[in-house]
């Protein structure tokens, strides 16, 4: 199968051959389409339905519960992050990063 940015697509405004660039939003990496000369973009469609999921799942609030276990605690990741996460980065670790940010914040890195 052969994807669509692989074929000439012309500008709508301009009727010129548009370029491939890339852009990036929020850590994503979009392919896209310009034309140098007035500026129109065009995202690829894939990538901007990963993009919109994306936006979707970061609008939502999870509330879990805090777990004692052994002489830690343990937080549960919903398993819908995890699931995009792994459709983003086939290669995520299994161990992560955590840190104290701030008093009352702390981020989870799985880079």
């Amino acid at each position: 199968m052969t994807d669509i940015f692989d074929n000439t697509i012309l500008c709508k405004n301009c009727n010129l051959k548009m370029e491939k660039v890339a852009i990036e939003r929020n850590g994503f990496h979009l392919r896209a389409l310009e034309c140098k000369k007035c500026g129109n973009k065009i995202i690829h469609p894939e990538d901007l339905k990963e993009y919109d999921g994306f936006q979707n799942l970061k609008k939502k609030n999870f509330r879990v519960k805090l777990r004692f276990v052994g002489n830690s605690y343990a937080v549960s990741i919903p398993r819908e992050i995890i699931d995009f996460m792994h459709e983003q980065d086939s290669r995520m670790k299994e161990m992560v990063d955590l840190c104290l940010e701030e008093m009352g914040r702390v981020s989870l890195s799985f880079d």
